[in-house]
């Protein structure tokens, strides 16, 4: 599979660097605090350091929150200022209260590798590594020393005095700058060594898993335009352009179908046989998804090919079901209506394959179930027998056929909307056209089921005989 070309930290630079900003405004208003309580006298630090130090320090600290909002340039440039003025900032710090600021120099390192790169991380390492060796030296002379360098009591005056003394320790064997180096410099720098390496292996790691994430996000993305484009395919399989045939002005037929998913596994379809028979399908293929939609679609193939030939309808389910059968290794099953209305003679020939019952509404009455012979469901056994049946329907009969997504509806109480509701919903646009009794039904099951979740396709048909 190709890699897909991305840099989740390019990506995240602009949030990473108001991150790095707000940990900074946190640093300045922690060493801010601590130089008002040095004033207040709660520490012994020298009040001259603390005065000096401090406000370039917290300014430094300050700096990148301006920056944040007033930089117009590149983002990756400004993650290097900021991270500079942090490290400047501890610098100046360090260089004062060298005993309480070792541990601080983790800070920069714990950020970068948390909002930056790794390779940003490890220019951080060596920038906070120099910087601290700078300070520490620098301490020597201005600072407060470690009882590591020498004893508190022993705190020389000014800057030259430092320096005459710590000439006076190397020509006595004692040489000070050395023994800073090894016995104070190179411990701090190995534990920051180790936190940037813990630090880095967890950035790694959690990118890697941004990145991972990113690549599924992607591939959803392209699942769900392709099964977009698969929803309009199967939409244009099923019959929708009405009024279906407008030359035909002996009956009215409506259908639709409501997918639960993108794709479907209910279907309906009409198509004239010759000009005097129309072919009538309503099924429901077991499952959902790609893999229903996919059989569905070779189902109603099957059944148009096979009642065009001229079978009956007995004959087109039996045919059909023996086809499904070949190579149906995913033990996929569907249940089918099928019916040939004779238009001339008002007469409907039908075979149920363990679908629903349909609804019959007889002129001048109310809708009813019509409860026919069922069938096994279809590719579920080979060679299986159907039976037919006749009925007759002239000028005001309805027939309405329907997939259990109707009365199988559930509201959020886990109730079903069942076969009376739909009764009723029928019977209150019994005499309306076909669009309207199927728009009336959907409305009554959506008022039923509320916020609930639709978890099965809702597919209706309605053929209203005219005269």
């Amino acid at each position: 599979m190709e890699a897909i070309h991305f840099d989740i930290f390019k990506v995240n630079e602009k949030k990473a660097n108001r991150y790095t900003a707000f940990c900074l405004l946190i640093a300045a208003g922690i060493a801010a605090l601590m130089w008002i309580l040095n004033i207040l006298g709660f520490f012994i630090v020298d009040k001259r350091l603390m005065n000096t130090a401090m406000p370039v320090g917290v300014a430094m600290f300050l700096l990148p929150s301006f920056l944040v909002r007033a930089w117009k340039g590149q983002e990756w440039l400004l993650k290097y200022l900021i991270m500079g003025c942090f490290l400047l900032g501890l610098g100046i710090l360090t260089s004062t209260l060298t005993i309480q600021l070792v541990m601080a120099w983790a800070c920069p390192i714990i950020l970068s590798c948390h909002y930056y790169s790794p390779k940003f991380a490890h220019m951080t390492l060596a920038g906070a590594l120099f910087c601290m060796l700078c300070s520490v030296y620098i301490g020597l002379y201005f600072g407060v020393w470690d009882a590591n360098m020498m004893r508190s009591a022993d705190l020389p005056g000014d800057a030259a005095f430092r320096a005459a003394f710590i000439r006076e320790a190397a020509a006595a064997g004692d040489n000070l700058l050395l023994r800073v180096f090894n016995f104070y410099y190179i411990p701090r720098a190995v534990v920051l060594v180790v936190v940037y390496l813990i630090g880095v292996t967890l950035s790694k790691r959690t990118h890697g898993l941004l990145k991972q994430q990113e690549m599924d996000n992607r591939e959803k993305e392209r699942i769900g335009a392709e099964l977009h484009v698969a929803t309009q395919i199967q939409a244009s399989m099923l019959p929708c352009v009405f009024p279906a045939f407008p030359e035909y002005e002996e009956f009215d037929i409506f259908a639709s179908m409501n997918p639960a998913k993108e794709v479907g596994g209910d279907f309906y379809d009409f198509f004239l046989v010759d000009q005097d028979h129309l072919a009538l399908v309503m099924a429901d293929v077991s499952g959902k998804g790609v893999p229903a939609a996919l059989f569905m679609m070779i189902t109603k193939t099957l059944i148009k090919n096979a009642a065009q030939s001229g079978l009956s309808p007995k004959a087109v389910l039996e045919t059909v079901n023996n086809q499904l059968l070949e190579n149906n290794e995913a033990g996929m099953f569907v249940t089918v209506w099928f019916g040939i209305y004779q238009i001339s003679k008002g007469r409907l020939t039908a075979a149920n394959a363990g679908h629903e019952y349909p609804a019959v509404k007889r002129a001048g009455g109310s809708f009813e179930l019509f409860k026919d012979k069922h069938g096994f469901v279809m590719a579920g056994m080979e060679d299986v027998s159907y039976r037919e049946y006749e009925m007759e329907l002239h000028a005001g009969d309805v027939l309405f056929v329907y997939t259990d997504g109707v009365t199988e509806a559930t509201d959020e109480n886990k109730q079903l909307y069942g076969t009376d509701r739909m009764l009723e919903a029928l019977n209150r646009k019994a005499e309306e056209s076909a669009q309207e009794l199927l728009q009336e039904v959907r409305t009554d099951i959506d008022r039923f089921v509320g916020n609930a979740e639709q978890f099965d396709d809702i597919t209706m048909m309605a053929v209203k005989v005219r005269k």
